[in-house]
């Protein structure tokens, strides 16, 4: 009853520009991040990957304000939050994995890192393209799900990456250096856990979906 009674009522709809604008910083930073597997000036990127996290802050300080001073919203209010929330881990982790690279001094990439930079960005563009849809959810829902489903493949997809790039990256080092294994395995498991992020930004919108469709 109270869901038929909210979609009546005319809806604030400043939310949806803002988590559109936020997906624009958060895949501006995931294409610096895979620049950053490729550039040996990590130093460079790495900042610049902090001054979209800081801009991807302040967009999601908006919607937290919003949700303060709003009183009818699109969605109910603990749905907004934990998409603006699991939005801003995504690029949170983004700049973890950058600062990681300049802490362990890393200059060469396997390719299953690079691979994973490009799932990165693959998973950012498609979560810009669902969050672009929510304004007309109804409308939208079979092409969101089928976009969320994408995220998920990928991430099943980076996984796989990251247990063959950790394996070959011990063969290669277990008669050497140990600490390269230790470097290796910090930057791979950084990186899963930016895809990691985007699946939960999937899962989110997908609830959404099944709330309000």
């Amino acid at each position: 009853m109270l869901q038929w009674y909210r979609r009546l009522l005319p809806r604030n709809a400043t939310f949806f520009p803002l988590f559109e604008r936020h997906a624009v910083v958060v895949v501006a930073a995931a294409k610096i991040l895979r620049e950053m597997l490729a550039d040996p000036d990590q130093l460079t990127r790495c900042q610049e990957i902090v001054a979209r996290e800081h801009e991807a802050d302040e967009i999601a300080r908006e919607v937290l304000i919003g949700l303060r001073t709003t009183f009818i919203t699109p969605f109910d209010r603990a749905d907004i939050q934990r998409l603006i929330s699991s939005m801003d881990d995504s690029i949170d982790q983004m700049q973890q994995t950058a600062k990681a690279v300049v802490l362990f001094e890393m200059t060469a990439f396997d390719a299953e890192m690079r691979s994973m930079g490009d799932a990165i960005v693959e998973c950012a563009e498609l979560s810009q393209r669902a969050v672009s849809m929510l304004s007309d959810v109804a409308n939208n829902a079979a092409e969101i799900n089928e976009v969320c489903l994408m995220i998920t493949r990928i991430e099943g997809s980076a996984d796989e990456m990251h247990d063959r790039g950790l394996k070959r990256l011990y063969q290669k080092v277990k008669v050497g250096d140990p600490m390269e294994f230790i470097r290796g395995n910090e930057i791979y498991d950084h990186l899963e856990n930016t895809v990691d992020r985007f699946d939960d930004v999937a899962n989110e919108i997908q609830g959404i979906v099944i709330e309000h469709a």
